[in-house]
């Protein structure tokens, strides 16, 4: 795709998958969103299954945008940042609305970041940005894979700034993002996500 169809496309919600190291970076990413950033942003971090998670508290109480633990069947709002519940596949389904599934783990994840994007690919297609952060295993290299073939807006951590490498390094085995960039230029794409008109464009 080339960069005046990025540049010119709205962007309808925004969807970001981390593991090991993920928190940190998550609090680095979420908390600089702005209380009027304009679209969803839903978040999958791979975390112990039978752990009850406190992510929300932790992240309510450092962003402007509202947070909350995905639901099954709720509506999707925009300025809302959602993060999937442990033990959980969380997809994007018309409407939008979040679903839950218990289906089996994908890339020995429930929930998996692949099974987020590409549903998430196929209910926004050219309207969605995909970000893959730092993790140890390969998932959501197939689901960013789908955001690219879908005409999405995809943005990988690069391996070298990753507090583990493995997850940003395997989705570049499958997808030449648009945007390759240290946690600190994430931070900055994402202010500009839905205000710049050449918003991923170098």
């Amino acid at each position: 795709m080339n960069a005046s169809v990025i540049a010119d496309r709205r962007i309808d919600a925004v969807v970001i998958g981390a593991s090991a190291g993920g928190v940190e970076a998550l609090m680095t990413l979420l908390p600089a969103l702005p209380a009027d950033f304009a679209v969803p942003v839903v978040v999958v971090l791979h975390l112990p299954r039978q752990t009850p998670s406190a992510l929300v508290e932790i992240f309510s109480a450092k962003c402007a945008l509202s947070v909350c633990e995905a639901e099954d069947k709720a509506p999707i709002e925009p300025g809302t940042i959602y993060l999937a519940p442990p033990d959980y596949h969380l997809l994007i389904d018309k409407g939008p609305c979040l679903a839950l599934s218990a289906d089996e783990a994908v890339n020995y994840s429930r929930p998996s970041i692949d099974v987020l994007f590409e549903s998430a690919a196929d209910f926004y297609g050219t309207r969605l940005a995909g970000i893959i952060l730092t993790g140890a295993n390969a998932d959501g290299a197939r689901g960013l894979a789908a955001i690219g073939r879908a005409g999405g807006a995809t943005i990988v951590q690069d391996p070298q700034t990753a507090y583990a490498s493995a997850m940003p390094a395997a989705a570049l085995t499958q997808v030449v993002p648009q945007h390759l960039l240290a946690l600190d230029r994430i931070v900055g794409c994402l202010k500009t996500l839905t205000t710049a008109p050449d918003n991923f464009k170098e």
